[in-house]
């Protein structure tokens, strides 16, 4: 298995670049997706700012790859990172982040400042590698942003709400903290789904303090295989938690996890007393 190391990130350059890209997204998102970018697609983005480029092993195989669009955003140039997909075996050896840094270097030379991405808030790797690793910024969630029927496997059972997140380009990178965001977290109370109570309806109260934290699943893709109705509660419960807490003026600071017990928390805090 190639290590990090051992991997080479460049931008598409051959044909064989390009089939290799598409055979990557049917592999991350199932035959059945109905957004896959072609290759004409992914040339054309790259002659006009946009990136196309992937991680290569020492054979020169293809496990990773991210795409993204350049474009204007209130009259400053900007970036949507449309795709980052990294091949099952190679998902926490450190690619994704390896491919973002690429991406944001390359549009660092073209003078671009922001780039802006989408990642569903129940999957806590996504979560853990966009704000603990890169620092970006969660500004927006989007109930089933791609609309009602999935776009691929990954977003069947519970649809396809979206966190919008904003990258400072220009900026040193931020690492989370990870023990501070425990220790932050010691005495804040928890939105999580319980037995005793049905925290996704509209009538049941959530929690009032100052930092709270919202729990999401360990691994939402395994929940969704082995009990999709425990699934979609999730989906229910942090969809309402997060509209509830970011329309009052809560950020999120980062996802906090909890190793002994795999648990995952996002830690939010309102800068005074709500």
């Amino acid at each position: 298995m190639a290590t990090e190391q051992e991997l080479t990130i460049r931008s598409f350059e051959t044909e064989s670049d390009y089939d290799a890209c598409i055979a990557l997204q049917r592999e991350t998102w199932g035959d059945d997706f109905r957004e896959l970018v072609p290759p004409a697609v992914l040339m054309i983005a790259q002659k006009m700012g946009g990136v196309a480029a992937g991680a290569f092993d020492r054979k020169n195989r293809l496990v990773g790859f991210v795409f993204g669009i350049t474009g204007l955003k209130d009259g400053r140039p900007a970036h949507w990172s449309h795709m980052l997909a990294v091949t099952e075996r190679l998902r926490s050896a450190g690619t994704g982040q390896r491919l973002k840094f690429f991406q944001r270097d390359y549009l660092r030379r073209l003078g671009v400042e922001t780039m802006f991405w989408t990642y569903d808030p129940l999957v806590s790797r996504n979560a853990h590698l966009n704000l603990n690793r890169l620092g970006a910024r969660i500004t927006e969630y989007v109930d089933d942003m791609y609309g009602h029927h999935p776009v691929g496997k990954m977003d069947s059972v519970i649809g396809s709400d979206r966190f919008i997140v904003e990258w400072a380009l220009q900026e040193e990178t931020k690492v989370a903290d990870e023990d501070a965001l425990a220790r932050a977290a010691v005495d804040a109370p928890v939105v999580a789904l319980t037995e005793h109570a049905d925290l996704g309806t509209d009538a049941a109260p959530l929690p009032r303090a100052n930092t709270v934290r919202i729990e999401i699943p360990f691994d939402i893709q395994e929940l969704k295989q082995r009990e999709p109705g425990i699934a979609r509660q999730w989906r229910v419960l942090t969809r309402r938690a997060f509209h509830h807490y970011l329309a009052r003026g809560y950020t999120v600071q980062g996802l906090q996890r909890d190793s002994p017990s795999n648990r995952c928390f996002y830690l939010l805090s309102y800068p005074t007393a709500p």
